[in-house]
């Protein structure tokens, strides 16, 4: 009997720890995404004070839609860009940071310090850099080189984008990534050392294979980040020149905020919740092919 009572207590004990998550979750979770798909069955125009039932009117807009291809495009050459720069920069950062070299501290803390500023206030601080004749430009000046209004070419505008969410970010994935490389084992790396095998050889056999759940890690938070961009695109560029930086979250609030059209935007949001549950679950599913200790 009185393991039993025991036990009980064990398990209330244990359902009132879990309950503020599980309420939380629920909460802000789960309710909005069902309210989420049950705004994008309807017509919802804020302004005209109109919610109607349209089915699927909504995901059928969708398909013909040429604005949304032009988001999604955007979408796909912005978070390629980024991901490929943004993991590549700071594995080699941290590479570089892990050797031990003098000046260590004060460079991690130069690549660190963008990522606990405010992100607006990083932006606004780039959006003038970047104009026509702005610092960067007049860098160039003195170099003898004429550079372009960066933020008003359908390319540069992109590029521009990328460059600034890379290095905003780029300091949190290299100090995981150094973390993930001061945890592998110094005397596998001395004894590929001696068997004769070079640098390049022990990165690519011994470093990536040690360190890939972090880079399994940071690949998915990448990912799902640079499908969420929305502040540095609004205040760099609006979406322009044209729709060439147009992504769809910022293609999702052009139809809510400023068309009105809650309902279109709500099945954006929900496409957009898709698309991101789809790549995590890839990248989880094929994590047994090339993550250390997965079986």
């Amino acid at each position: 009997m009185a393991s039993s009572a025991l036990a009980r207590r064990d398990a209330a004990v244990g359902y009132t720890m879990v309950a503020p998550a599980v309420l939380g979750a629920l909460a802000f979770v789960v309710a909005p995404l069902v309210a989420v798909v049950w705004y994008s069955l309807h017509e919802w125009n804020v302004l005209a004070n109109t919610f109607t039932f349209a089915g699927a009117d909504n995901y059928e807009r969708m398909l013909s839609d040429p604005g949304l291809r032009d988001s999604l495009l955007a979408s796909l050459w912005f978070s390629v860009g980024l991901v490929v720069l943004n993991i590549s920069l700071a594995l080699l950062l941290a590479v570089l940071l892990n050797q031990k070299l003098p000046g260590t501290t004060t460079f991690r803390t130069f690549f660190f310090s963008p990522v606990v500023v405010s992100l607006v206030a990083w932006t606004i601080v780039w959006s003038f850099l970047l104009q026509a004749d702005g610092g960067i430009n007049g860098f160039l000046s003195l170099l003898g080189v004429e550079g372009p209004n960066w933020l008003r070419g359908e390319t540069t505008a992109m590029i521009s984008v990328i460059v600034v969410q890379v290095f905003k970010n780029v300091g949190l994935n290299m100090i995981l990534f150094l973390a993930a490389l001061q945890g592998v084992p110094e005397e596998v790396q001395e004894a590929a050392r001696i068997d004769g095998a070079g640098a390049w050889r022990r990165f690519r056999s011994i470093t990536l294979p040690l360190i890939s759940p972090t880079l399994l890690l940071v690949s998915i938070l990448t990912i799902v980040g640079s499908l969420e961009v929305f502040a540095q695109i609004a205040v760099l560029t609006g979406g322009g020149p044209g729709s060439s930086t147009t992504v769809l979250v910022y293609y999702l609030y052009q139809q809510a905020f400023r068309f009105n059209d809650f309902g279109y935007a709500s099945a954006i949001s929900v496409l957009l919740f898709v698309i991101v549950l789809v790549l995590t679950l890839v990248q989880w599913q094929t994590r047994k092919r090339w993550v250390f200790h997965e079986v």
